[in-house]
């Protein structure tokens, strides 16, 4: 049975009674039930190492969403999710996956700086061979100038850049700048280039997280 007398706020820009409320609000019991078990790994990871952090976040994540195409989540064919309502669908797309990563990954205090969402082109074995699809990971860079840990919806385990042969980065961008390809230097802001990225975070707000 799981405990819900949990800390009303975790972090600062994270409020759990207002985004635990709204997943019963909207989507019942067993999406409560899901940020409450979410809230509880928090606090289990207040003190870990970051390398723990990514694994479990990473984990949570790739457990408790599906993957599926937005056309049949949202009836719509490119929809960015808020964490709280891929919980409450209980699916999601690449992006949907990474958005959620990203969010909680910094709840728990990893730093901005290090995290970026990516869009990258995936190459995808199929029955009829190869194809290349647009794909969104989650980035983590230890130092500005580090080889990324990828955090992916396809891939379970957490692996360098490196040994990623089958992406292709093309962007990436966090809530203070957007990069391209493999730059380390931002081209610019990244909220006033992707509308969905700027809709998704004022919904994040909306839902308890800053």
């Amino acid at each position: 049975m799981l405990v819900v007398g949990i800390t009303a706020i975790y972090a600062a820009g994270y409020d759990f009674n207002k985004f635990s409320g709204f997943a019963k609000q909207r989507y019942g019991v067993e999406a409560y039930n899901t940020t409450v078990e979410l809230e509880q790994l928090l606090n289990q990871l207040k003190s870990a190492s970051e390398a723990d952090k990514l694994k479990e976040i990473n984990n949570f994540f790739n457990r408790k969403v599906t993957y599926a195409e937005d056309i049949d989540v949202w009836g719509q064919s490119d929809y960015w999710a808020s964490p709280l309502e891929s919980i409450g669908r209980e699916a999601g797309d690449c992006e949907d996956f990474s958005i959620a990563k990203y969010a909680f990954l910094k709840i728990l205090n990893v730093s901005n700086d290090k995290l970026r969402l990516t869009y990258v082109r995936a190459a995808m074995p199929t029955p009829n061979g190869t194809v290349i699809r647009a794909h969104m990971v989650l980035s983590y860079y230890a130092t500005p100038q580090s080889e990324p840990l990828i955090l992916d919806s396809l891939v379970p385990d957490i692996m360098p850049a490196s040994s990623r042969k089958d992406l292709t980065p093309i962007f990436s961008f966090n809530d203070k700048g957007l990069w391209v390809g493999n730059s380390t230097k931002p081209k610019s802001d990244a909220s006033s280039h992707l509308s969905r990225w700027r809709d998704v975070l004022t919904r994040m707000q909306a839902d308890g997280i800053e």
